[in-house]
C-alpha cells in the first residue's frame, strides 16, 4: 500500500500546472476529473483560476495507472474499479504534494471535483483517516486545515456512494452544482445530501443548473448534453468561489 508521498510521486508527472509566471506563494485550486478522465473543460477552469491569480493543478488519476479512457469508461464509470473512497487517496496525495510547493500558499487551497472527482473529495472530507484507510497507508499524514473551499460539480451521490450521508469532518465553504436532468441522481437526493453537509456548520451554496450531467463538457455524449451558456455560468461561479474564499496576489 502506498504512502501519500508515494502516491504523489506516482501522480505528479501527470499533473498539469497552470498559473501566473512567477514564484510567489499563491492560493491553489486542485482539479479532479470525472470517471471518463481528463476532458476539454478542466483546462478552461484552470485558465480562469490563473486569470484570478490562483495556481491550478489538474490531476490525472488515470495516466499514471496506465488506464485509457476506454478502460476507465468500462471499469470506473461502471463502479468496478476506483470507488470514491479510493479516489480520496488521490485527493489527499495531491493536497500533500501541492501544499509543499514554495509557490503555493498552503493555507489557501480549494479542492474542485467533477462527478467522480467530487465523490472522491466528499469521501476525503468525511472519512476517518486511520492508517490504511482510503487506499493509502497514511491518510492522516496531511492536514485538511488549509482546505478553505470545495467545488463539487454534479458530484456522484448515487446508490454506489454508500457513504454519501456521512457527516463531514472538515467543513470548508462549498459550492455544489446540481444538474436538473442528471441521470445519476435526482435533484431531491442531491439536495438532501448537501443539506446534511450544512449540518457540519459549513456554508453550502447549491446551484441547480438547467442541464444534464456534464453539461459543461464539450464532448459530452449519450444522456449528457453540452450547454455552452450553462458552462460559462459554471465557470463564472467557480471563479466567484475562489475570489470569495481568498484574495490572490495581483497577476
Amino acid at each position: 500500500m502506498q504512502t501519500l508521498s508515494q502516491r504523489w510521486s506516482m501522480l505528479e508527472p501527470a499533473v498539469t500546472v497552470v498559473g501566473p509566471d512567477d514564484d510567489r506563494p499563491r492560493p491553489a485550486v486542485i482539479l479532479f476529473h470525472g470517471c471518463g478522465g481528463l476532458r476539454g473543460h478542466l483546462p478552461k477552469y484552470a485558465a480562469a483560476a490563473k486569470a484570478a491569480g490562483w495556481r491550478a493543478f489538474i490531476v490525472d488519476s488515470y495516466a499514471p495507472r496506465g488506464w485509457s479512457r476506454q478502460f476507465a469508461m468500462a471499469m470506473v464509470c461502471t463502479g468496478i474499479l476506483l470507488h470514491g473512497w479510493q479516489r480520496a487517496g488521490d485527493v489527499l496525495a495531491a493536497l500533500y504534494g501541492v501544499s509543499q510547493r514554495p509557490d503555493v500558499d498552503a493555507s489557501k487551497v480549494v479542492l474542485a471535483g467533477w462527478s467522480h472527482g467530487g465523490w472522491g473529495i466528499m469521501e476525503a472530507m468525511s472519512s476517518e483517516r486511520a492508517d490504511g484507510m482510503l487506499g493509502v497507508a497514511d491518510p492522516g499524514a496531511v492536514s485538511l486545515d488549509g482546505v478553505i473551499g470545495t467545488w463539487l460539480a454534479y458530484p456522484y451521490v448515487g446508490v454506489g456512494a454508500f457513504n454519501r450521508m456521512r457527516p463531514w469532518r472538515h467543513c470548508p465553504k462549498t459550492l455544489a452544482v446540481i444538474s436538473r436532468s442528471d441521470h445519476l441522481t435526482t435533484v431531491r437526493n442531491a439536495e438532501r445530501i448537501h443539506e446534511m453537509v450544512r449540518k457540519c456548520g459549513v456554508p453550502v451554496e447549491t446551484w441547480i443548473a438547467e442541464g444534464s450531467h456534464a453539461f459543461d463538457e464539450p464532448m459530452a455524449a449519450g444522456p449528457m448534453r453540452y450547454h455552452p451558456e450553462l458552462a460559462a455560468e459554471a465557470e463564472r461561479r467557480f471563479v466567484a468561489l475562489l475570489n470569495d474564499v481568498a484574495v490572490a496576489p495581483a497577476v
